[in-house]
């Protein structure tokens, strides 16, 4: 299962970033020009349904906080956050204040953990060209271990917003436990 799921994750990738030969259909880092079609939903689209592929800098930002907290050195990431952030995290908690908090409150947390270990699945940095807003979108995995040595595991999905100087200030993120092993 895990392996069907990983192939068709990779042949989807694939087939986004394929061109047509000869096409004119091209977008550069930085200069996103395709413009995606528009899309026929029955139902109401509240935020935007017109993104294209971005530059990748935001992409790499977000890597670079997830290794940050993997390593347990949150310091590291203050340059990446704006002055304010919101964050809504995947158990409901919702976090709106200042940069300084939520790293204090962030590096808190990740001093409770003996370990992280993330995997990253999939990423990649898109543009909201009606709101011309700056996203990135990461799908991967986290293993924790706890102080007493207990270790939990999850797919993680997170959805992270830009500013103009390219620091964090939006995060969603969803969680959802791997399957069981069959016994």
């Amino acid at each position: 299962m895990k392996k069907g799921f990983l192939f068709a994750l990779v042949v989807l990738l694939a087939a986004c970033n394929s061109k047509k030969p000869g096409s004119n259909d091209s977008t550069t880092p930085g200069n996103a020009t395709t413009q995606m079609k528009d899309i026929n939903s029955p139902y109401p689209v509240n935020y935007s349904s017109k993104f294209v592929m971005d530059d990748p800098k935001n992409a790499e930002t977000l890597l670079s906080l997830w290794k940050d907290w993997d390593n347990g050195d949150l310091s590291k990431s203050r340059d990446k956050f704006a002055d304010t952030i919101e964050m809504h995290f995947s158990d409901g908690t919702i976090f709106k204040g200042s940069r300084d908090s939520i790293l204090a409150d962030g590096q808190r947390m990740r001093n409770t953990m003996k370990n992280v270990e993330s995997r990253v699945d999939a990423i990649m940095a898109v543009k909201s060209t009606d709101k011309n807003e700056a996203w990135a979108c990461l799908w991967g995995m986290e293993k924790s271990t706890d102080a007493k040595g207990k270790t939990d595991s999850s797919f993680v999905q997170e959805t992270w917003r830009f500013d103009t100087s390219g620091r964090a200030n939006l995060m969603y993120q969803f969680r959802a436990a791997p399957p069981k092993p069959m016994k």
